[in-house]
């Protein structure tokens, strides 16, 4: 199936999203109200939000296989990490979560690899998109990422690999499965453990030493579901894949703030690279609050 190419101007995408049950091209629609109040409440109770069949059945494919393409470009990283991406620091309590690391095997694809016109990013740079997004976040409106490669990302998990419990450095992430591993690969996380003004260490710690599975919640994640998800708030993991299949999910990076980039020393660590971009941000630093990561 060949799609058209994304309008420049609208960003029509009622093409690959599934209308009939998300119609996001009709801002005055009474079923998309209520869709944009339901997505409120599950964001406000838990953080996460799963928009089921977002993306049409036809186009599950395409993206699927858009997907696989570039998964030879993806930039693998095996490292201990903690759970903010910091370094090791021995004068804090070995109880403190920036203590604990764990084994980090994923890679990424990077925005600047993919191409213009693939549903993910048509997704990813639609007005249309962007306005819902906003609206579920009962936010006004929301930014693309300025940073060229963590806009818009493939995280890409063969078999073996995971990724272990950390916070995401933007407010809030939107995710989308392309490909379903045969086994393993579920997504874990403990909701809203933290805020902007409380860090709650103590907490932290227990769930990412495994101490405290009370808080955990899993998600069932299938291609083409929509994951909204305050990522920057509620520690979270993806387990071990199992099987020959990768996993494979476009990851939509938004922003409260326009400006937003990664910090240079967390993009060599997931990228593998930096750009002059994440140089001169390094030099004037634009972040939405000071959290540890």
């Amino acid at each position: 199936m060949s799609l058209k190419l994304a309008d420049a101007e609208t960003g029509d995408i009622s093409d690959i999203v599934n209308t009939e049950l998300y119609p996001i091209h009709d801002s005055g629609h009474v079923q998309l109200r209520t869709l944009i109040e339901h997505a409120r409440a599950e964001l406000a109770e838990d953080g996460c939000c799963l928009l089921k069949n977002f993306l049409r059945p036809q186009v599950l494919e395409q993206a699927r296989q858009e997907g696989q393409a570039l998964s030879g470009k993806t930039f693998y990283s095996v490292r201990k990490v903690n759970a903010y991406f910091t370094e090791d620091d021995p004068s804090l309590p070995q109880d403190d979560p920036r203590r604990t690391f764990m084994e980090r095997t994923s890679g990424f694809v990077t925005r600047d690899m993919i191409a213009p016109d693939a549903i993910i990013h048509r997704l990813y740079v639609s007005p249309m998109m962007k306005r819902f997004i906003g609206a579920c976040l009962d936010e006004p409106e929301i930014f693309e990422y300025a940073d060229p490669f963590a806009g818009l990302v493939i995280n890409v998990m063969p078999e073996g690999t995971e990724q272990p419990w950390h916070f995401d450095t933007n407010e809030f992430i939107v995710s989308m499965m392309t490909q379903k591993p045969e086994a393993g690969g579920r997504f874990e996380y403990a909701p809203m453990i933290r805020s902007r003004s409380q860090e709650n260490l103590g907490a932290v710690g227990k769930v990412v030493r495994g101490e405290d599975r009370s808080r955990v919640q899993e998600l069932e994640l299938n291609p083409g579901d929509l994951q909204i998800f305050k990522g920057r708030f509620s520690v979270h993991r993806v387990t071990r894949v199992e099987g020959t299949i990768e996993r494979n999910t476009a990851i939509f990076a938004y922003s409260e703030k326009p400006g937003i980039i990664g910090r240079a020393q967390r993009t060599k660590q997931l990228y593998g690279r930096l750009s002059e971009a994440h140089l001169q941000a390094e030099r004037n630093l634009v972040r939405s609050d000071q959290l540890l990561d």
